[in-house]
């Protein structure tokens, strides 16, 4: 049985082989390829300010991945990726990072575990998930609230 993804990709460091943000996102997605993952859609980049105490602005995008794994296997996958990136999980969250990987959505609907929540927790109050995410998944339903990526984006907007 195959699991779909909606997976929010962001980045605000420069990587030292892969350049700029924007870049590194490039390079994330041939990551999820190299890893199996099919990314069967893919947002464009936007621009984000970032949230807490990082200063740099967050190239962000979406895709939306097909595979078998579990949604524990995917996180486990997603960390791996993110490591390869120079990604370390400790410190100060809402620091500068060169890749963050977050599942958002996927096709089972709910999951609740120790490590893993989906929906992600923040989806619906986070334009910079949203905006992406409504041009590879719009149509996609949070399991939740019954509301379509497209419509949290609009409620999202009218907010800002």
């Amino acid at each position: 049985m195959t699991n779909l993804y909606l997976i929010a990709l962001g980045s605000n460091m420069r990587h030292p082989r892969f350049g700029a943000p924007r870049a590194v996102l490039d390079a994330a997605v041939l990551a999820l390829e190299e890893a199996q993952l099919a990314v069967l859609a893919l947002s464009p980049v936007i621009a984000s300010h970032p949230l807490g105490p990082s200063q740099r602005e967050y190239a962000n995008a979406a895709a939306v991945v097909e595979t078998k794994r579990d949604p524990v296997q995917m996180l486990e996958q997603l960390q791996q990726i993110e490591a390869q990136f120079g990604r370390r999980r400790h410190g100060q969250r809402w620091r500068a990072r060169v890749l963050d990987l977050d599942i958002i959505l996927w096709s089972g609907g709910v999951w609740q575990s120790a490590e893993l929540t989906i929906p992600h927790l923040q989806m619906a109050s986070r334009s910079f998930v949203l905006g992406p995410a409504s041009s590879v998944a719009g149509h996609w339903r949070d399991p939740v609230s019954g509301h379509t990526i497209r419509q949290l984006h609009r409620r999202n907007m009218r907010r800002e």
